[in-house]
């Protein structure tokens, strides 16, 4: 065998354990979606990634970009990145039948690492390229303490996903390529919340049921009682992106980009700690199920190369948020457990970059974006105390030989400060749901994000 195909051939073995050992993440963005998809793009807070192609992360941004990476191409890439979310109490008020309001939170986020790798393969020189692609497109963590005011409306929030995606890409002619891919994803999720079990027996049995909890050692005859709910479940499900690129004689080249939705219907367990004898047959243990429709995307971008030494990039990406109006779970029965109302808004977000190439093998970057949050301000929850963010980015690649090069980035998110009003009891529930009291919840969420990443790139 030719020392060149052993190569090659050791290149996609390297680039198979790397798509195959991608840990799911958790880490807290723009509702729950994941910019982090590479590392050369966060120097340019990912402005124009549909049209900037420059490595086989393309896959995830714009799968006709593969036609620009000749070869083959293996790309792995880790993003640090951690979140600050704090509340500030404004005004809060115990939820009904508990006499201990709580304390005020610290910081509910923590560090998470963001992987994905990609390999890609010019398989009919000039014409016909495939790639695989392994990414985390959707993650969130958020962690308050198990005392803090807020607990009845979340303690835990966390939500992991793990991305497949094959692609094939087409150079129609010199200057238009087309690509498409399919989206096998792994999506899990885990909530806990307080539970409000002294109004869960009232209403069920009046001042009797509370007397009867006070004998059984959990609250007082005035309340008290509280336990917490932990609901878990994951799902696999499947979608789709296209894309398309064209070249123009401007030295320009435009992409745009679509990923589809994909609807998961989780399957999952709930369960209830320090629950009373006396509510094991209202709140038993067992098995659950919801549904959740995670956003399409379509993004619009330009890379234009001004002198042979500086590129330009923008870009336009919409994102459907508002396919999740409610987070609403039942057991398998049918039977309705609880809801929370998100009523999520579409989503908008704007990017310029630059790079520069300073030498040969180094080329810097900058990067700015504004990004919006669907969540509206009547609905915000602890568990995506989310707020529009605008993005500020630089980094730098190094590339080492012709076969290799290392990507750094760094981004600081300045997140505005997002308002709380949540309601003691939920004035509108869906038909069928019973809202229990949970505490007016009244504040301000201090939020920032920093990011970093490292990537690795080898080509032959």
């Amino acid at each position: 065998m030719r020392e060149t195909d052993m190569r090659r051939r050791a290149v996609l073995v390297a680039a198979i354990a790397v798509a195959l050992g991608a840990p799911a993440s958790r880490a807290y963005a723009s509702a729950f979606q994941l910019a982090e998809q590479n590392g050369s793009g966060l120097g340019n807070a990912y402005a124009g990634q549909a049209a900037a192609a420059e490595d086989a992360s393309t896959i995830y941004f714009n799968p006709a970009g593969l036609t620009r990476i000749p070869g083959l191409q293996v790309v792995a890439a880790l993003n640090f990145v951690r979140p600050v979310s704090e509340f500030r109490d404004r005004g809060s008020t115990p939820a009904t039948l508990q006499p201990t309001l709580g304390g005020v939170d610290g910081d509910a986020g923590s560090l998470a690492l963001v992987p994905n790798g990609y390999v890609s393969y010019e398989a009919v020189p000039g014409m016909i390229w495939a790639g695989l692609g392994v990414n985390v497109p959707f993650g969130l963590e958020t962690k308050w303490e198990s005392g803090w005011m807020g607990r009845f409306h979340a303690i835990k929030s966390s939500v992991k996903s793990v991305n497949l995606n094959p692609t094939v890409a087409w150079k129609i002619v010199p200057w238009l390529s087309v690509g498409a891919g399919v989206n096998l994803q792994w999506f899990d999720a885990e909530l806990t919340n307080s539970v409000n079990y002294s109004a869960a027996a009232f209403g069920a049995g009046g001042a009797a049921a509370l007397a009867g909890l006070a004998l059984a050692g959990c609250g007082t005859a005035a309340g008290g009682c509280e336990g917490v709910a932990n609901v878990s479940g994951d799902t696999w499900s499947w979608g789709w992106n296209v894309g398309a690129m064209a070249e123009l004689p401007t030295r320009t080249r435009v992409g745009v980009a679509y990923r589809s939705a994909l609807t998961h219907y989780i399957k999952g367990d709930v369960t209830f700690s320090n629950r009373p004898a006396l509510l094991a047959a209202a709140l038993p243990d067992g098995p659950v199920k919801t549904k959740i429709e995670v956003p399409d995307t379509v993004s619009v971008a330009v890379a234009q190369q001004v002198i042979p030494r500086l590129e330009l990039l923008a870009d336009f990406t919409w994102t459907g948020w508002s396919s999740i109006q409610n987070l609403s779970i039942f057991r398998t029965s049918g039977a309705p457990l609880t809801s929370t109302p998100l009523r999520f808004d579409d989503s908008w977000r704007v990017g310029l970059g630059a790079n520069y190439q300073l030498t040969a093998p180094v080329k810097l970057r900058l990067g700015v974006a504004y990004d919006t949050t669907p969540v509206r301000n009547e609905f915000r929850t602890p568990r995506l105390p989310d707020e529009d963010r605008t993005w500020l980015a630089g980094g730098v690649q190094w590339a080492f030989s012709r076969h290799a090069a290392i990507d750094l980035g760094f981004a600081y998110l300045f997140v505005r400060d997002a308002s709380s009003n949540l309601p003691n009891v939920d004035p509108n529930p869906p038909a069928g749901f019973v809202a229990s009291p949970k505490g007016h919840l009244v504040g301000t969420y201090r939020g920032e994000v920093w990011v970093g990443s490292v990537q690795a790139r080898y080509s032959l």
